[in-house]
């Protein structure tokens, strides 16, 4: 939700530049070269990459209004069990560490289990049910509320990364620049 804007603003100033975008929650393979630059929510442990820590975006619990009219507000966690919850479908190790802080709530009390966190925040905004997403990006719709602040308010890193050959690349070297200071900004 943040990339169209940056990629928008990066063609503006390099016209002649060509986009290849894959989105996809699971992560490229850049030592074998299936991408050039990623953008990635965890840092990555291989040598042979570059990686800049650009930032974290916040994730917290919302809802659209109008299902939390019809169903309630929860106001405890606890009380998450009476609603539909969209959740996640496989376990990664960032989530394995975030339902810590959620005792009682696994992949069993999801009504809805999507690995796209893309397909997750359009079921939050048809009024689906209740679902974890960016709070930056769930701001941007008037329709949606966050709530449950003070249980869930977690940091997602997010990293720029690219093999360390390509920085000898002008202009991937430049591109993977101008996304660090995008997202840092």
């Amino acid at each position: 939700m943040h990339l169209p804007p940056i990629l928008a603003d990066l063609r503006r100033a390099h016209p002649a530049l060509t986009i290849e975008l894959s989105l996809s929650d699971q992560p490229d393979d850049l030592l074998q070269r299936h991408a050039d630059i990623a953008v990635r929510m965890f840092e990555p442990t291989q040598k042979a990459l570059v990686a800049r820590h650009v930032g974290d975006v916040r994730l917290g619990f919302h809802a659209r209004r109008d299902y939390l009219d019809r169903r309630g507000v929860p106001n405890t966690p606890a009380d998450l069990s009476g609603h539909d919850l969209i959740g996640f479908d496989t376990e990664t190790d960032f989530i394995r560490t975030a339902m810590r802080q959620l005792p009682g709530i696994d992949r069993s009390a999801f009504a809805l289990r999507v690995d796209s966190d893309a397909a997750q925040f359009a079921a939050i905004q048809a009024g689906f049910g209740i679902g974890i997403c960016q709070t930056a990006v769930a701001e941007r719709d008037s329709a949606l509320v966050r709530i449950l602040v003070d249980a869930l308010d977690l940091p997602l890193p997010i990293w720029i990364v690219m093999h360390e050959d390509l920085k000898r690349i002008a202009r991937r070297h430049m591109v993977f620049d101008m996304l660090a200071k995008a997202f840092m900004r």
